[in-house]
């Protein structure tokens, strides 16, 4: 979890491949209108994300009925939107907090191409995050390294 331009992607893909697990890319579960209202540079509001933060939910649950792990890449930028995904898997899931600076974000963002999501929308992000700090079963991650680094890490903390 964590603000665009975090590595939820990479760092979610490369947890699922060291786990055995699969993996779904949250922005994929994004209805169209979402998508249309971010490549406008139109921040989501909290209507916005609830159904997607819904199908996120779903997603895990079904995977935990089925006795299977799964890694969804998700921003989760509010403590309300993480608490709605602990409801929905009873507390059975962790969150990898991805954290960087401005700077960082702003770099990354900038050197990406073909995704939906503008560099415009950083400071909108960065506004709404609510740091998981102190909140269950987060594992907080510096993304200032390479994705083998901030995987190997993320996983030290699951386990820890």
């Amino acid at each position: 979890m964590g603000v665009s331009g975090c590595g939820k992607s990479s760092v979610g893909a490369g947890l699922a491949e060291k786990l055995g697990l699969t993996f779904i890319e949250g922005d994929s579960l994004h209805p169209a209108t979402n998508v249309e209202k971010m490549a406008k540079g139109t921040p989501l509001t909290d209507d916005d994300r609830w159904p997607w933060l819904d199908i996120i939910g779903g997603e895990i649950a079904a995977s935990l009925e089925r006795g299977e792990g799964i890694v969804v890449s998700c921003s989760a930028l509010k403590e309300v939107y993480r608490d709605r995904l602990r409801t929905v898997t009873d507390g059975n899931l962790a969150f990898i907090y991805l954290h960087g600076s401005r700077q960082l974000l702003t770099e990354r963002m900038g050197a990406r191409t073909g995704h939906f999501m503008p560099l415009s929308l950083l400071d909108s992000q960065l506004a709404t995050l609510e740091a998981p700090t102190g909140e269950p079963g987060v594992v907080t991650v510096d993304i200032g390294q390479s994705i083998e680094g901030i995987v190997a890490e993320a996983l030290a903390g699951l386990k820890g």
